[in-house]
């Protein structure tokens, strides 16, 4: 078989595997409401359950694409489906207390950890020569992003509405998922290689390290950025929604569903366009991101204090556009600056300093009061203010090989 043909193959396996994985993470978005109702949870639990998500993920982003590097993308990324099934069958047994649904969030977390630091990197291999010629340089990224917010939408989706609407709402959602995923046990292991070097000599660890981290546009122009992707996410359809409960009323799950559908639905849709955004000589597609995504926090800010349902499903259309361009910026930087053996490393950093951004519902819930909801808000847009200048500042700056 030519090896274009193979490639193609490949690349559709892996967008599949990401696919399943980020559903599995983000499935629980809008029956966060559900779980409040039913059990009586308060805010700062519910807002825990946001929390211990990013503890399984920020880990499993920096050491699963190291591992992947040394021991090859297939045998971690098939690990990462195991514990996508695992979340969701320990997700099932959600009704019979806290514990299942913390261990469920942190289980998920280590899978699309996994799931992003090598699956981003297993797909960008497979999108390139020899393995699929008809690719272009930003082909791997733009797949990549488009299966994680598919998988996400899809994702939260199918759980939300079966949650609203469905018999057995703490359990149905969770074994739909199981079904759609288990298939992928198989189809991930015959999935072509890339990762054969081996990694850097020495212990495993060593390879934690990754040098381009260390370059200068990365720290000042991605990183700065890449916070407010997830950040107005967790606000747009994590947050707000919890805030507008009592204006939903009993459609509440329903209402966190549509809008986490918009604004994953959203940021889908402009990934095609973005590319254009992106430039190789500027930073135009994170300018452009940030921006948008500070005006998307200034918007739920005022969702939040018009109590408006309406305003709240433009505001996530806004967070989506700000996400897709700058998911869709921020992997192609990070594909420009990564040598051939840090590309799973910077990956992963790049996606554990994106995911930071969905402790943000947290940290506001730990400060309020002293702090009013609508101050916390002015806060967050100045910051979002700032790092739009610290960016354009950079703008032309420390560009890959100058």
């Amino acid at each position: 078989m030519p090896a274009a043909a193979t490639g193609v193959r490949g690349w559709k396996g892996v967008f599949g595997t990401l696919f399943v994985c980020s559903w599995a993470g983000n499935q629980f978005s809008p029956v966060l409401l559900m779980y409040e109702e039913v059990h009586g949870y308060g805010d700062a639990t519910v807002n825990a359950f946001l929390g211990v998500y990013v503890l399984g993920l920020a880990p499993a982003l920096l050491v699963a694409g190291a591992l992947s590097d040394r021991h090859g993308r297939r045998p971690v990324m098939f690990a990462g489906v195991v514990t996508a099934i695992l979340a969701s069958a320990v997700l099932a047994f959600g009704a019979l207390g806290p514990v299942p649904i913390y261990v469920g969030r942190l289980l998920s977390g280590i899978t699309v950890g996994t799931a992003m630091a090598v699956g981003t990197s297993w797909l960008k291999e497979l999108s390139q020569t020899p393995f699929d010629r008809s690719a272009d340089a930003g082909s791997g990224a733009r797949r990549a992003s488009l299966a994680f917010t598919l998988g996400s939408g899809v994702g939260a989706l199918v759980a939300g509405g079966l949650a609203q609407w469905g018999p057995w709402p703490q359990e149905l959602p969770y074994l739909v998922h199981l079904a759609v995923a288990a298939p992928f046990l198989l189809l991930v292991r015959r999935v072509q290689e890339t990762s054969t070097a081996g990694g850097v000599e020495g212990p495993w660890w060593a390879q934690l390290r990754v040098p381009a981290a260390a370059h200068r546009r990365f720290r000042r122009v991605v990183l700065v950025v890449a916070p407010w992707i997830f950040a107005v996410a967790a606000l747009a359809y994590g947050y707000a929604p919890v805030l507008l409960r009592e204006q939903a009323g009993h459609l509440g799950v329903a209402y966190a569903t549509l809008l986490t559908v918009v604004a994953l639905g959203v940021a889908a849709v402009v990934q095609p366009a973005a590319k254009r955004l992106d430039a190789v000589d500027s930073a135009r597609g994170l300018t452009v991101a940030v921006a948008v995504l500070t005006v998307a926090v200034a918007c739920v800010g005022l969702v939040v204090t018009a109590g408006s349902l309406w305003w709240g499903v433009a505001a996530a259309a806004v967070g989506g556009v700000g996400m897709g361009i700058g998911l869709s910026s921020g992997l192609l930087e990070v594909q420009r600056l990564a040598g051939p053996r840090d590309l799973a490393g910077l990956t992963g950093v790049f996606y554990a300093v994106a995911y930071a951004g969905f402790l943000a519902p947290a940290v506001m819930a730990a400060v309020t009061p002293p702090f009013t909801t609508g101050q916390l808000f002015v806060v967050l847009v100045a910051l979002g203010v700032v790092s739009t200048a610290v960016v354009l500042a950079h703008y032309r700056k420390h560009l890959p090989g100058v």
